[in-house]
């Protein structure tokens, strides 16, 4: 069975935010969706809002889901959502660092490989301005 993995494509003023990864080795340093694992017992949206909290101190609204599940490494799979920020300012907790991205910025950072068909899919979903 496939271990789910749930993400959020945080969209506020027009602009996508990005999270940079500060481990494993092999992925440092790459840009994602903040997100991770759904633990036992959780629902794929008590997860997006969990992994939110833990790892940029914001709480979320969850939106509309983008796709279906889209691969990732051997056993996994991601589901991401569309989400907005209900509270708090994001903070890099368990980051590098944090980036807010218009549009046409979208492929000024090097994405992790397996969340690139997914900025595309949520680029048309941002709107411009």
């Amino acid at each position: 069975m496939e271990r789910i993995v749930v993400a959020a494509a945080i969209v506020e003023r027009g602009r996508l935010l990005a999270a940079q990864r500060a481990g494993p080795p092999a992925m440092a340093g790459g840009w994602e969706f903040p997100g991770g694992k759904v633990d036992p017992g959780e629902s794929d949206h008590e997860a997006l809002i969990r992994e939110c909290r833990e790892e940029l101190g914001v709480g979320i609204a969850v939106g509309d889901r983008i796709g279906g599940d889209w691969p990732l490494s051997p056993g996994y799979v991601m589901r991401v959502w569309l989400a907005r920020l209900v509270s708090g300012v994001p903070h890099p907790h368990e980051h590098l660092a944090l980036r807010w991205l218009a549009p046409s910025e979208l492929y000024e950072i090097p994405w992790l490989p397996a969340d690139l068909p997914i900025v595309r899919a949520v680029q048309a979903l941002i709107p411009e301005g």
